[in-house]
């Protein structure tokens, strides 16, 4: 006898296994209501009775759930099945997802080094799905190539969003006491120290894709995920061009600011990074706070990333589940640093003391000052008042109020000439478009006027019309002529060229009936039967279409008893 197929909430057909971690199992499935394949990802039945990992994998689903764009794998539906396979019934949490056909980038990158403009290519898609989730509030916080897929076509799709691994399948997780941060390979200096992430650290995350994907090999690598993040945390990555020489040198610099320990010394955003990857890739001149932020991931961080690294080893240490990999330094080099690193700090102190007041900036120079955050005006008076001269540049921002400034360039503490013009970064608010005309027109040309105007489709629902052809739109959830963010995601209302007609043979008089056809804009004829005996008032004895679904503007023959 064949086993039945394992049907989730009366509506999920749960079919051949795709994949699995050490957290969940993925399936490919089938929407029974909808018709469409599906992905079903299934928590482990052993993790399903913590509920510490139940509530991260809702998280996971409430996260992606809020967002809909195209880089993205979409979440259709979540919630529990029961389980009653063992001695007692269990709740099973599960995940519906988008089917997505395509190859891991983790599968491209096992083939070798990738092209500098492929790699640029997959980078962008990667930032463009941070892009739209930094804005949704939501950080990855375990970027890597396990979790990019790339279709057939080319496409980006980035998966597991608003969850970070609690058991790794293939790749090591470093954790603090009960805080999941991330794999080891990929994971930022905040995330080894403990510290709280924001969407910098995904920013760095796909710093080391990126080189892994130009290079073939990631920057820092270990015998155990204590070394890796002793790297992450305190040692600077080689560049890509020392490893690969054909690797441009603005795609170096872009490299090596996106890997900065400090996170803000990083790109702001995911679109500063992808402006920074489009001009190295067309050959552009590196700005030159991409080259100096370059320079100091490359000459590694200061003092004080001494001390969070000594911290974080500690921390680290105290994992019982890790082992040591190599023994300790011998006693005699210890003590030969510990007093190299007295006879510096007292040097350094005697010179201290010896500076003459005023030292420290030459006298035909200025410090810039830190205007961020103020207003325009009260910024052109401060830079002013220290001899430069401020010029507006205004930009959109998601995160700075309009007109409040940004950021600067030079940057606050950079040593410039007296006079020098200071580049002024003002928010100008959120990037805003407004929504064309949908209703009327077909799918496929609502979609290409919302890509057009910098909006993404959101939901598509079906809906009777009696006066609409399938496909045209009949009205979304954003009136035509509004502002809104660009990439807002829009929901439409497609017409489907149907109406429904009901079993005009139960109670209907024939007048009844045809007015009924007319009301939904069908064409009804009446045809006699003299078979049987005429009623009064006359009755439908059968009807040429229906009960159903009935094309828009058709003809229903109703046959009538006339004898």
């Amino acid at each position: 006898m064949t086993d039945q197929p394992r049907v989730l909430a009366g509506r999920y057909r749960v079919d051949a296994l795709i994949g699995h971690g050490g957290m969940a199992e993925v399936y490919r499935g089938r929407d029974l209501t909808l018709g469409r394949d599906v992905a079903i990802k299934i928590l482990n039945r052993e993790l399903a009775q913590d509920g510490t990992f139940r509530t991260r994998f809702r998280m996971e689903a409430q996260a992606a759930s809020r967002m809909s764009h195209p880089t993205i794998v979409r979440v259709y539906d979540a919630g529990e099945d029961t389980d009653s396979s063992g001695d007692r019934p269990r709740q099973i949490p599960y995940i519906v997802m988008e089917l997505v056909h395509g190859t891991l980038l983790k599968d491209i990158i096992a083939r070798g080094p990738v092209p500098v403009d492929e790699a640029i290519r997959y980078t962008d898609g990667i930032l463009e799905a941070l892009e739209y989730s930094h804005r949704a509030g939501v950080v990855h916080r375990d970027i890597k190539p396990g979790n990019v897929m790339v279709t057939g076509d080319g496409q980006i799709k980035v998966m597991d969003f608003g969850i970070a691994r609690a058991v790794s399948d293939s790749s090591s997780t470093v954790a603090e006491t009960t805080q999941i941060i991330g794999t080891a390979a990929y994971f930022s200096p905040e995330q080894a120290k403990g510290e709280s992430v924001d969407g910098r650290t995904d920013l760095y995350s796909t710093g080391v894709v990126l080189y892994e994907l130009l290079t073939g090999r990631q920057p820092f690598r270990g015998e155990s995920p204590v070394a890796v993040a002793y790297q992450h945390v305190s040692e600077a990555p080689e560049p890509p061009s020392e490893v690969i020489d054909t690797i441009p040198a603005g795609v170096d610099a872009v490299v090596l600011r996106a890997l900065a320990k400090d996170p803000f010394q990083r790109f702001s955003d995911a679109a500063a990074f992808r402006e920074a990857l489009d001009a190295a890739a067309s050959g552009a001149a590196t700005a030159k706070k991409h080259a100096a932020v370059g320079a100091a991931a490359l000459y590694g961080p200061d003092p004080q990333a001494a001390a969070d690294t000594a911290r974080t080893l500690r921390q680290l240490s105290d994992d019982t589940t890790m082992s040591r990999t190599q023994s300790g330094p011998p006693a005699a080099w210890i003590w030969a640093g510990v007093a190299l690193l007295a006879v510096l700090l007292i040097s350094v102190f005697i010179w201290v003391l010896s500076m003459r007041a005023g030292d420290g900036v030459p006298g035909g120079a200025r410090l810039v000052p830190d205007v961020s955050g103020l207003a325009y005006d009260n910024a052109a008076n401060k830079l002013t008042g220290e001899d430069l001269v401020p010029t507006r540049v205004d930009e959109p921002s998601d995160t700075v109020a309009k007109g409040t400034v940004v950021e600067t360039d030079p940057g606050a503490g950079v040593s410039v000439a007296k006079g020098q013009e200071i580049k002024v970064f003002v928010s100008s608010g959120p990037d805003a478009t407004t929504v064309p005309k949908l209703e009327g027109l077909s799918q496929q040309d609502a979609t290409t006027a919302l890509e057009d105007a910098g909006l993404t489709l959101g939901a598509v629902r079906q809906q009777d019309d009696p006066n609409t052809a399938q496909g045209i739109v009949l009205s979304a959830d954003q009136q035509q002529g509004t502002a809104v963010p660009k990439g807002t995601s829009v929901d439409l209302v497609i017409a489907t060229g149907t109406v429904t007609v009901v079993d005009l043979t139960a109670g209907y008089t024939l007048d009844d009936a045809v007015a009924a056809l007319k009301s939904l804009g069908l064409t009804a004829t009446v045809q006699d039967d003299p078979s049987c005996a005429k009623t009064d008032p006359r009755s439908v004895n059968s009807q040429s279409a229906g009960p159903g679904e009935v094309p828009i503007h058709s003809t229903v023959t109703l046959v009538s008893c006339s004898g």
